[in-house]
């Protein structure tokens, strides 16, 4: 599995090194956002924009990222009611990271950022904020670099 990372995510997670691979389809791109004054983590699937926020991603947690990533795509895959093998094999050690690639899937996670900004701030802040349903929120608007197809679809047809 490769993890393209943002430049903002590099400097946290500082691999001893970056990968260097064509753009594909089954990529995972992660971002660091600051919400609140707390880290949280954007994973989002190249191919279907399939998306997880994570709030409160300690640095830590980050330093062992395969771990973390693979661990939250599970945990989103379950509450969606997908099989945990929908984007094939989420094996831990098998995470490397390399630099972000598509201009098109940064642009869809700067708008999901936004939304995760305007859904934080309309309850109040980040502990106040359904993090479950955010997440669900995000894997159903439609993008446009999508056919307008919401990301929880593209995932379910992978079936």
């Amino acid at each position: 599995m490769i993890l393209r990372c943002t430049k903002k995510l590099l400097t946290v997670i500082r691999p001893p090194q970056l990968t260097d691979c064509t753009p594909d389809g089954e990529d995972w791109y992660a971002n660091l956002l600051w919400l609140s004054g707390r880290k949280c983590l954007l994973l989002t699937h190249a191919a279907t924009l399939f998306t997880v926020f994570e709030p409160d991603v300690q640095a830590a947690g980050l330093h062992d990222p395969g771990r973390l990533v693979t661990g939250l795509i599970t945990r989103e895959l379950l509450r969606e009611q997908l099989p945990a093998d929908t984007f094939g094999s989420l094996d831990p050690a098998s995470v490397v990271i390399a630099k972000t690639a598509d201009r098109s899937v940064l642009g869809c996670m700067n708008d999901m950022a936004f939304m995760c900004e305007i859904a934080v701030n309309r309850s109040g802040g980040l502990a106040a904020t359904d993090i479950a349903d955010l997440n669900q929120a995000l894997r159903r608007n439609i993008n446009s670099t999508r056919d307008y197809q919401p990301p929880i679809e593209l995932a379910a047809q992978r079936l």
